[in-house]
């Protein structure tokens, strides 16, 4: 099921490269398609939009009846288990402290002769959060979400997610998004939702920023209206790398991998390890775990494509390939976890030690889930409060002040040939 490289006798660009191509965003049918719903949304709002829920979510609307009522969140409460009421809300108030610490605040200096210069912080007023619905349907999404715009300040929080066939919407997504704060719930999905909170529409308000994971469709369409709106990211499959040493439990690592691969088939599962006899041990724990999994045909795939064992050198060397790849996630399952932290320079979210699996980050711990795939993690970073801060810096310099460097300033004007504005500074003094 799963595959082995040896990477003490192989090149690994070759192995890295198809992991780089696990992307669909170049499909040029689906491109036309959304670019085609976008466009349509933006010209004639609510009646494209009620036509393509009809088209793709198989249900029939009203525009009154896109948005979710008060008495429909109120049910959900009614119709979910105690405890999942129970554990929602301890997870939203871990997430919560969590994102509260990253909060910055305004600052202001006052230098000498006069000049005074800051930034000011302040929340998007209002954000859009997109919620998967269907067998994709993931309430710790929701809070992952919608609790940094809260505690960024952001006023107004709208969620999009997908109708159920019967035009419901799921109650374990509703009662998530109230405990997370959400204001407004609208009943749309797919290129259509996105573009709808991009552009806004007579029933639906336009928004400032998207965030949330979708499918290809919703991923192409917050490509396709960034720039009118802010976006947090394109965010591919899911992925897990371990890098595990002889003290590792062989159980725990196969238990790991298997729990991002029956996301989908094309996520990524790899183990990186310097120890033939673990790597064996966790291939036969990977096959003897998955008989037992209900969405095994699901992990099949998933491991059959991007499942692998890599075996290498040494831990150092480990390092530099899990570098390489830059993982959503990273577990180091070694005997000095803490010790091999400074090194990893490239994964969203790093899990110490063997009492932290990745879904203790799915869900509970506080640090989010929204994170860099696709070895983006070079450069981006977790979806945080600062995804919903924007600044404004602010200059005051007295006359004195900007006596003292006009020239300076009409000197660099007029090297880039820019005479009108060395003008507007030399204005004030003549």
């Amino acid at each position: 099921m799963i595959n082995f490289i040896d990477l003490r006798k192989q090149n690994k660009n070759d192995f890295i490269a198809r992991l780089r191509s696990r992307s669909q965003l170049s499909r040029d049918d689906i491109k036309a398609l959304v670019e085609l719903i976008v466009q349509d949304i933006r010209d004639r709002g609510d009646n494209a939009l009620l036509e393509y829920e009809k088209r793709f979510d198989h249900v029939d609307m009203l525009p009154d009846s896109i948005k979710v009522a008060q008495y429909e969140i109120d049910d959900a409460y009614a119709k979910v288990e105690p405890r999942f009421i129970e554990v929602i809300k301890k997870a939203a108030e871990n997430i919560r402290v969590f994102h509260s610490k990253q909060l910055d605040k305004s600052w202001m200096v006052n230098g000498e002769n006069g000049t005074i210069m800051g930034q000011i912080y302040r929340p998007l007023e209002c954000a859009g959060i997109y919620v998967p619905g269907g067998r994709a349907a993931y309430p710790s999404s929701v809070l992952m979400n919608a609790i940094p715009a809260q505690v960024a300040g952001v006023q107004r929080i709208i969620m999009a997610t997908p109708p159920m066939e019967d035009g419901s919407v799921y109650p374990y997504t509703l009662v998530a998004a109230k405990e997370a704060g959400v204001n407004e719930i609208y009943r749309m999905g797919g290129a259509q939702a996105v573009a709808a909170m991009a552009f806004g529409t007579d029933a639906v308000p336009r928004v400032d920023k998207i965030v949330g994971p979708g499918n290809i469709y919703v991923a192409m369409a917050k490509r396709a209206v960034y720039g009118y709106v802010d976006i947090d990211m394109i965010a591919g499959p899911s992925e897990i790398l371990i890098i595990a040493d002889s003290s590792a439990d062989p159980a725990f690592i196969a238990a790991d991998l298997l729990s991002q691969s029956e996301h989908d088939p094309m996520a990524s599962s790899i183990l990186i390890t310097d120890d033939d006899g673990l790597a064996a041990k966790v291939a036969d724990e990977v096959e003897k775990q998955s008989a037992e999994l209900s969405r095994r045909d699901i992990i099949a795939q998933s491991m059959s494509y991007y499942g692998y064992i890599i075996l290498v050198r040494d831990m150092r060397e480990a390092v530099r390939l899990a570098n390489d790849i830059a993982p959503e996630h990273i577990e180091l399952m070694v005997s000095q976890p803490f010790e091999m932290l400074s090194g990893i320079k490239n994964a969203g979210s790093i899990f110490l030690g063997r009492y932290s699996p990745e879904p203790l980050g799915d869900y509970m711990a506080g640090p989010n889930h929204v994170l860099p795939t696709g070895g983006t993690a070079r450069f981006y970073s977790p979806l945080s409060v600062d995804d919903f801060i924007k600044k404004s810096s602010f200059i005051y310099y007295s006359e004195g002040a900007l006596s003292a460097i006009k020239d300076d300033i009409i000197d660099l004007a007029q090297f880039e040939g820019l005479t009108a504005h060395a003008n507007s500074v030399r204005v004030r003094f003549e």
